[in-house]
């Protein structure tokens, strides 16, 4: 797909689209369907569009292995940090209602929180995954 100008025109243009609308399901996921794992879904989407249409070694140096190995391990500490620190402030697991000076803020922070803790799992481990492929394909 490399030799393809038209598709790598209209890549350049989609990319860019696909991650603001992930950024967009991300930040209005507690207000209707969506959230951290679709966010995560749509942006790895995206750089594996790259990956398919400029190749796998320039989405590595975009997005090295060992940065996405760190992020993957990352969200699940924001997860459950967030939920540790429900812990530490006197309330149950993931009993967001501590987090803010009112209910209603708490849980939306600690909403917010899990959601980023997920999509950067999600999306990091996707890309993790196409990489492992596209290498046996390459390797073959």
């Amino acid at each position: 797909m490399r030799d393809s100008l038209i598709l790598r025109i209209v890549s350049k243009f989609m990319i860019p689209v696909i991650v603001l609308f992930a950024l967009y399901v991300q930040f209005h996921g507690e207000l209707g369907p969506g959230g951290g794992f679709q966010a995560g879904v749509i942006l790895a989407a995206a750089l594996i569009l790259h990956m398919l249409v400029f190749g796998l070694d320039e989405t590595r140096r975009i997005a090295p292995i060992r940065v996405l190995r760190t992020l993957s391990a990352l969200g699940v500490l924001i997860y459950g940090g967030t939920g540790v620190i429900t812990l530490l402030l006197g309330a149950e697991f993931l009993n967001y209602n501590v987090l803010g000076s009112t209910p209603v803020g708490g849980q939306h922070l600690g909403i917010f929180l899990i959601e980023v803790g997920v999509a950067t799992t999600v999306a990091s481990t996707l890309l993790l995954l196409s990489f492992v492929f596209a290498d046996r394909v390459r390797n073959r």
